[in-house]
């Protein structure tokens, strides 16, 4: 039968847990309300415009592309900021360890080391160790403290780090060996994730080149050679009308054409912004969720050279 020791410390954990999704649950949820909030104003606006009940200064599709912009946006740079805050995390994580395993040599205990080096500073890692340290102050060993951060960061690197830590401590022995090496480890693999991501940078600014291309061909046909072969057409065809040869099948552009031909280029802009900007975070980062930003940044870029420029 489970003590009553036991069974307070499995309800803590519980608790503690309960606390960490109700916080990721909570700033989820309120990205998720604000896209909604937006999509579905956007939807009214675009229906109203598309049967005539509303004239709205722009056209319907363009309420639509609001709709598709607020579907990716919000999520998409805040999966960016998420990813950014865990990166900095992980770049300080050495520099805690090496701290801590400073400490152990003193002869203090993993859990007393940690309550000492939660007065440093790490940057972005300071409330996550205050947090562990304020944990461990309450009565939390400090085995379950690593893994509740563990579980708040939970990036393979933590993962990996925070295992072998823990393992150790249960262990017993001399765990500052094992934090320095752990230190040293997670250092070597943060910077070949740098020199990974800085040529990977520059795969990503080939995908903004190519885009920004396709835009820059789609505005030189809209606006140049559409209008010129509407106006050839045009003038062949008054040509022959003169000469009594009748018009010439074929020759002429019909100008009730060329919105359909804009609304495909304008369709295509569409295509290649989301499909770009999804590659982009697939090859940056290796995530879809990175990719929305990158999506978000083209569609707004497209809409406004096709709808403002063109």
């Amino acid at each position: 039968m489970p003590t009553q020791k036991a069974k307070s410390e499995h309800e803590r954990e519980r608790i503690l847990k309960r606390i960490l999704a109700t916080e990721k649950e909570d700033k989820t949820r309120l990205v998720v309300i604000v896209s909604i909030l937006i999509i579905a104003l956007c939807s009214v606006i675009a229906a109203l415009e598309a049967i005539g009940s509303v004239d709205f200064p722009l056209e319907s599709i363009d309420y639509v592309i609001f709709a598709m912009a607020a579907a990716i946006g919000p999520y998409g740079f805040y999966a960016a900021a998420k990813e950014k805050h865990i990166r900095d995390i992980e770049t300080r994580l050495p520099d805690f360890l090496r701290d801590v395993a400073e400490a152990g040599r003193f002869g203090m205990t993993l859990a007393d080391a940690i309550v000492v080096a939660s007065s440093g500073r790490y940057g972005s890692l300071t409330p996550e160790i205050k947090r562990m340290a304020a944990q461990i102050e309450w009565g939390v060993p400090a085995s379950q403290a690593i893994r509740l951060f563990s579980e708040r960061v939970r990036t393979p690197l933590v993962v990996r780090m925070t295992s072998i830590i823990m393992k150790a401590n249960d262990a017993g022995g001399n765990v500052a060996d094992v934090l320095s090496m752990v230190s040293h480890d997670a250092k070597e693999t943060i910077l070949t994730e740098e020199e990974r991501g800085v040529t990977m940078q520059t795969y990503v600014l080939v995908v903004y080149i190519a885009f920004f291309v396709f835009i820059a061909t789609i505005l030189i046909l809209q606006g140049q050679f559409l209008p010129k072969m509407e106006e050839a057409g045009s003038q062949v065809s008054e040509s022959a009308e003169a000469a009594g040869a009748g018009s010439i099948t074929g020759v002429t552009i019909q100008v009730d054409i060329i919105p359909t031909i804009t609304f495909i280029f304008l369709l295509s802009v569409l295509v290649h912004a989301v499909g770009d900007g999804l590659l982009a975070g697939v090859i940056q980062k290796g995530s879809i969720p990175i990719g929305m930003r990158h999506s978000f940044i083209m569609l707004i870029a497209g809409f406004i050279s096709l709808r403002l420029i063109g």
